[in-house]
């Protein structure tokens, strides 16, 4: 399955050297402590608060329209402590998601309109479906998809799926093309 080429407006997007496209109508708090390791796809409307802890987030990514990412906190007796964010590689996150996670694994699709609680761990090769609301430090097994709300369990995932999420993080990026003027 071959993807149609998606086409922005070369003006509204920044590249970088390593080859990261942010929009510009993307808000990065703290972009000092905020890490994109390469050919990473930040759309607009995008959220990443590295002004909170230090957001990491690996190559060949794709964080799409409206999507918002936050480190995780916990509560103490003296005050909140943020925790620094790890985002793998090859991850999908879809429009209007919200990421509080503790960790997001490698390999990682998460769907439209979800809510992936403070604390939550994704490990390698999983995936969560849209609409999915993951409570507060739920883990979420390799090889498996969550749905629902709350999210549990719902099928595991073939283990070709590492193979799957590089082809389509990969194929995204190569199809996300600037609009040519006519």
């Amino acid at each position: 399955m071959e993807l149609s080429d998606k086409y922005y407006n070369k003006p509204e997007y920044i590249e970088t050297a390593s080859g990261n496209k942010v929009s510009r109508q993307s808000v990065l708090c703290g972009s000092q402590n905020i890490v994109l390791n390469g050919k990473t796809i930040i759309m607009a409307d995008c959220i990443i608060r590295g002004d909170l802890a230090n957001v990491r987030i690996g190559r060949h990514c794709v964080i799409s329209n409206k999507a918002v990412i936050r480190p995780a906190f916990k509560k103490f007796s003296k005050g909140v402590a943020f925790f620094p964010l790890h985002i793998g590689d090859h991850v999908f996150i879809d429009q209007d998601t919200i990421v509080n996670a503790a960790q997001v694994g490698s390999y990682v699709h998460i769907g439209k309109n979800c809510v992936i609680g403070r604390r939550c761990v994704l490990k390698d090769c999983c995936a969560i479906a849209d609409n999915t609301v993951l409570p507060p430090e739920t883990v979420v097994p390799p090889f498996t998809l969550f749905s629902g709300s709350p999210g549990k369990f719902s099928s595991e995932l073939p283990e070709c799926t590492q193979d799957l999420m590089i082809e389509v993080t990969r194929s995204y990026y190569q199809h996300f093309q600037p609009l040519t003027p006519k």
